[in-house]
């Protein structure tokens, strides 16, 4: 009895053309379906399905078990939907839409801590916080691994608490009496 390669084993399951256009033949309207139930628009479901059905093709060697084509065809096809819709998000906003002015004192302080935060500082943070992104997506962008980029975040966040602290402090010492701080108070004095 002879054993099988690692080779020879992942050929055996890998899917012929055949088993994959049986597989797409069935599998496609239930990805538009999968889809559909998830909210998306029947126009979008259909690109966003057929954009899956031939990432798929292109990647087939990844597959582990041809059992799971039509599960991992539709997880592909719900990331290719989510990544859509990000980069839509970024690439279609108007650049003179009009925004309601912050009045909140907590929101205005918090932009100009922000301004001191770096440029790429920013953008981490609104990529993660407001965009959604997680830290492997951020890491994928060159911002390091996906525990440095949790790291990194981290430290942003605690800067930034520290930097609110402060200017709180500073907002309640300009607002505070001048005897408190130019003379003794009354009570020190008849001590």
């Amino acid at each position: 009895m002879t054993e099988e390669t690692p080779n020879q084993a992942r050929n055996n399951l890998t899917l012929t053309q055949e088993q994959y256009a049986a597989g797409y033949s069935r599998g496609f309207t239930l990805t538009k379906r999968f889809l559909g139930a998830r909210g998306v628009g029947p126009d979008t479901a259909e690109e966003a399905a057929q954009a899956a059905w031939s990432r798929a093709w292109e990647r087939r060697a990844q597959l582990r078990d041809p059992k799971r084509l039509q599960t991992w065809v539709n997880t592909i096809a719900l990331n290719l939907f989510r990544n859509g819709c990000r980069q839509r998000e970024t690439s279609e906003l108007p650049l003179d839409i009009a925004v309601r002015p912050l009045t909140s004192p907590r929101a205005i302080d918090l932009l100009r801590v922000l301004e001191k935060c770096k440029p790429e500082d920013r953008e981490m943070l609104h990529k993660h916080y407001l965009a959604g992104y997680t830290s492997r997506e951020l890491a994928a962008q060159g911002k390091g691994t996906a525990s440095s980029v949790r790291v990194r975040l981290l430290r942003l966040r605690r800067r930034l608490q520290t930097l609110m602290r402060e200017k709180r402090v500073q907002g309640q010492c300009a607002g505070a009496a001048p005897s408190a701080f130019g003379k003794q108070s009354s009570a020190v004095q008849g001590s």
